[in-house]
C-alpha cells in the first residue's frame, strides 16, 4: 500500500468550468467560462433510467454545452498510464451516468428499508474511446467524493492492476497494486459496518471484475466496453442495471475544441473545429483519435484496412451491425461499430444497438458487402441499417434503400417529374407505376474489361458499378413495362446535374459490354432518371440538359443523335428522402 500525497485534495478540489453556445456569437458560436455553470442539464425518469428533458430548455438563451473538471495532479484513470490527463469533460450524457447512480445512492442513504436496500450494481457501456473511463469514470469519482461523508465514507476506484481507495473520514487516498490486497482491505471494511461505492473501470479483459464485488451493503459500478467477456460472469452473478452512453455528438465535440484552444482568437477555435470534424466525419466521435492527428492517421488506416482485407467468409463478423449483439472478440466492431442506446416499450431497461461508426465508413463497408455477402444476409443487414441509408454523408450507398419495401411504399407518391417544358404532358414514374416490380436483390457490376461473360437483363436486380466514376448513373435497375423501362438513380446534393453526349455513350457502351443483345433491347427502351436527393438539400426543379461538347470521342452527328434521345425518351425526377420515409405507418397514412 502506498499513499498518495496531494492526489485526494487534486480530485476533491477540482476547478470547475464550462462552454456554452451563444447566440449570434462569433466564429464557432460558442464560449468558455471559468467557474460551475449556473444550471446543468435538467433529465426525467424513462423506465428504469433517465433521459435529458430538452423541454426545459430556454430558446435564444446561452445553452450549456459542456462542463469541465481540472484537477492538478489528473485523474486515477491516467496515474498508472504515461498519459498526464488533468481536464475531464462531462457532457449531458456522462452528467446523465451520474443522476442516474446518484437516485440509487440516495435511496439507499435515506434509511428506509436501512437493513434490506443495497443499490443496484450497475454495469456502463459505452463505445471504445470515446471517454467511458476518462469522463464518466472521473465524474463519477469527484461526485462520489462530494456525497455526504456519514452516509458514504469511502469510495474505491479500480482500473487494470490499480486500485485506489478515498478515504472521505480521513481525506487520504491509498493505493494499491493487484487484487488480492485491495479486496481484502475492502471486505473487511464492509464487514466492519463501512459504506462504501467501488468504480470499476475494466481496462482490460484479463482485468475483470471479481464475482465477490460487490461487497455487502456497497454499490458499485463498472464500466467497460460492450464485450462481455469482460464482466459476463460477475455480471450472471449480480445482474445488474445496464446504462448505456453514447457517443459524443457534433455540438459536443465542437464545445471541447473550444475549450481546448480557449486562449485563441475565435477564428482560430473555428479554424482548430473544422479540422477535428474533419477527422470525425471519417473515423466517427472517438475522443482518442480525433483531438490527434497522428492518432486519427493511425487510427483511419487501420479502419480502411479492415474494410478492404474483408474476404468472404469474414463478412460473418459485419452481421452484428443493427442489432444489439454483445462485441466479444469481434475486432470488425472494435474498428468500425459505435453502440447507441436504444429502448424498448415492452421494456424498462435501456440496451445497446450496434451502428456503423461514420458515414464515410459504412460507404465503404457496404460497397464492399455487396460484392462479398450472399444476397440473403446482405438484405438483411440493409434492413436493419435502413436509417443510416438516408443520411446525408451516405452518398451513393444510399441505393440500397431501394431493395427495402417499405422504403419504396413510403416514395413512390413523392417521386417529382422534371418537364423540359410546361407544354409536354404528365408521365407517372415507373416507380411509382409499378412499385411491385422493385428490385429484390442487387448485383455489382465491375468495370467492363474485367467482365468476362455477358448477362441478360434481369428485372428484380438493382445494378450497382463497383467503380466509383461510372459515367451517368450511381445504380439503376430495370421495370417489365411496355415497352421496358430503365430507371437510372443518381444522388445529387447540387440543385443541377447536367450531364454530355459523350457521358451518355460511355454509359451505354458499358451497358453493352454488360447484357446480352443490348442493341435491339434498348432500341424501344423508355429511360427514366432519378435525382434523389437529401431533404435539406436544394432542391432540383428543373430539367437536366445533355450537352454537347465537341471531343474527339464522339462524332458531331452522334451527339445530335444521343441529344435527341436525351429529350425525347428520357424522363426525368427528383426524389427528396428522409429517415421517415422508412417508418410503414407515414408510408401508409400517405396513400390515404
Amino acid at each position: 500500500m502506498d499513499m498518495l500525497e496531494g492526489h485526494y485534495e487534486s480530485v476533491y478540489n477540482a476547478r470547475w468550468s464550462h462552454v456554452v453556445e451563444v447566440p449570434g456569437g462569433e466564429g464557432t458560436g460558442m464560449e468558455a467560462y471559468e467557474g460551475e455553470p449556473p444550471q446543468s442539464w435538467t433529465y426525467k425518469a424513462v423506465g428504469d433510467t433517465l433521459e435529458k428533458d430538452d423541454s426545459v430548455e430556454q430558446s435564444g438563451a446561452e445553452r450549456l454545452r459542456l462542463m469541465v473538471l481540472t484537477s492538478d495532479k489528473a485523474w486515477p484513470y491516467s496515474w498508472g498510464a504515461c498519459e498526464f490527463i488533468r481536464d475531464c469533460y462531462v457532457n449531458c450524457e456522462v452528467e446523465r451516468v451520474w443522476q442516474i447512480v446518484k437516485g440509487d445512492v440516495n435511496k439507499w442513504s435515506s434509511g428506509h428499508g436501512e437493513t434490506d436496500f443495497t443499490p443496484d450494481p450497475c454495469v456502463l457501456i459505452g463505445t471504445p474511446g470515446i471517454g467511458k473511463s476518462m469522463a464518466a469514470g472521473s465524474y463519477l469519482l469527484y461526485q462520489l467524493l462530494h456525497y455526504d461523508a456519514e452516509k458514504l465514507p469511502v469510495v474505491v476506484y479500480y482500473i487494470a492492476e490499480q486500485t485506489f481507495l478515498f478515504d472521505k473520514t480521513t481525506k487520504k487516498l491509498s493505493a494499491y497494486l493487484g487484487k488480492g490486497s485491495a479486496l481484502d482491505v475492502v471486505d473487511r471494511l464492509s464487514w466492519s459496518g463501512v459504506k462504501g461505492y467501488i468504480i470499476y473501470d475494466v481496462a482490460e479483459e484479463v482485468y475483470r471484475p471479481s464475482v465477490g464485488l460487490p461487497c455487502n451493503r456497497w454499490g458499485m459500478i463498472v464500466v467497460t466496453s460492450p464485450n462481455e467477456n469482460k464482466y459476463e460472469l460477475w455480471a450472471c452473478q449480480n445482474l445488474p442495471l445496464q446504462i448505456v452512453m453514447n457517443c459524443p455528438d457534433e455540438s459536443d465535440v465542437k464545445a471541447m475544441c473550444v475549450w481546448e484552444q480557449r486562449s485563441k482568437p475565435p477564428q482560430q477555435q473555428a479554424e482548430y473545429w473544422r479540422e477535428v470534424k474533419g477527422r470525425m466525419d471519417k473515423v466517427g466521435p472517438i475522443l482518442r483519435h480525433i483531438l490527434d492527428e497522428q492518432s486519427y492517421d493511425d487510427r483511419i488506416e487501420k479502419c480502411h484496412e479492415t474494410v478492404e482485407e474483408t474476404i468472404s467468409p469474414e463478412t460473418q463478423y459485419y452481421t452484428g451491425l443493427g442489432n444489439s449483439t454483445m462485441w466479444g472478440g469481434n475486432s470488425v466492431f472494435h474498428w468500425l461499430a459505435k453502440v447507441v442506446r436504444i429502448r424498448e416499450e415492452a421494456c424498462k431497461g435501456e440496451f445497446s444497438l450496434n451502428l456503423p461508426i461514420s458515414d464515410h465508413l459504412c460507404n465503404k463497408t457496404l460497397c464492399m458487402l455487396a460484392r462479398l455477402m450472399q444476397q440473403d444476409d446482405f438484405n438483411s443487414l440493409i434492413l436493419r441499417l435502413k436509417h443510416n441509408l438516408v443520411s446525408k454523408n451516405m452518398e451513393r450507398c444510399t441505393v440500397f434503400a431501394f431493395l427495402d419495401a417499405d422504403f419504396i411504399t413510403a416514395i413512390r407518391h413523392k417521386v417529382r417529374e422534371l418537364k423540359r417544358t410546361a407544354r409536354r404532358q404528365p408521365h407517372r414514374s415507373a416507380l411509382e407505376v409499378y412499385s411491385q416490380e422493385r428490385p429484390t436483390r442487387h448485383h455489382v457490376l465491375p468495370p467492363p474489361h474485367y467482365f468476362s461473360e455477358k448477362v441478360g437483363v434481369d428485372c428484380c436486380v438493382l445494378y450497382l458499378p463497383e467503380v466509383e466514376d461510372f459515367p451517368l448513373l450511381d445504380a439503376f435497375f430495370f421495370v417489365n413495362s411496355n415497352p421496358m423501362t430503365l430507371v437510372g438513380l443518381r444522388m445529387s446534393t447540387a440543385n443541377e446535374h447536367h450531364t454530355t453526349a459523350s457521358t451518355v455513350r460511355q454509359f451505354t457502351e458499358c451497358l453493352a459490354a454488360y447484357f446480352n443483345g443490348w442493341e435491339e433491347l434498348s432500341r424501344d427502351m423508355l429511360w427514366e432518371i432519378i435525382y434523389v436527393q437529401h431533404a435539406d438539400s436544394t432542391p432540383m426543379n428543373d430539367w437536366q440538359r445533355c450537352d454537347i461538347v465537341n471531343t474527339d470521342v464522339v462524332s458531331e452527328e452522334e451527339d445530335q443523335r444521343i441529344a435527341a434521345f436525351w429529350k425525347g425518351k428520357v424522363r426525368q425526377y427528383q426524389l427528396a428522402i428522409s429517415p421517415g420515409d422508412f417508418r410503414r405507418d407515414e408510408a401508409l397514412r400517405s396513400e390515404v
